[in-house]
């Protein structure tokens, strides 16, 4: 299992990104994947899940600004993150559990900063 992590960049507050993490190596479609960060001297923490249902969540700080989805077809999960602020500013890690264990991908910087 591979996945490939993309999209991060510096930005102002209030601005826009995306992410990417591209999938190989399993069947992308029946896993629940997930978006983590990590902020400097912080814990990785859970940002989203997206379930092979199409269900949703959540971590209450992000809510109403960032959006999970997922394309199956590319196997392609991504984090649309509008409103950025400081605060958002971490390594993003795109996440699956497979195979009874965690894979994560290599991370992608973002940085939120005027």
């Amino acid at each position: 299992v591979q996945l490939q992590a993309s999209g991060g960049g510096s930005v102002q507050p209030g601005g826009s990104l995306r992410l990417s993490c591209a999938a190989s190596g399993l069947n992308f479609r029946i896993y629940t994947m997930a978006w983590y960060r990590q902020a400097p001297g912080k814990q990785r923490e859970l940002v989203a899940t997206n379930t092979s249902g199409g269900r949703t969540d959540y971590a209450d700080s992000v809510k109403g600004r960032f959006t999970i989805s997922r394309d199956n077809v590319k196997r392609t999960l991504y984090l649309q993150m509008n409103s950025l602020r400081p605060e958002d500013t971490a390594v993003y890690y795109c996440n699956v559990e497979a195979y009874g264990r965690a894979f994560w991908g290599q991370g992608t910087l973002v940085t939120v900063s005027s």
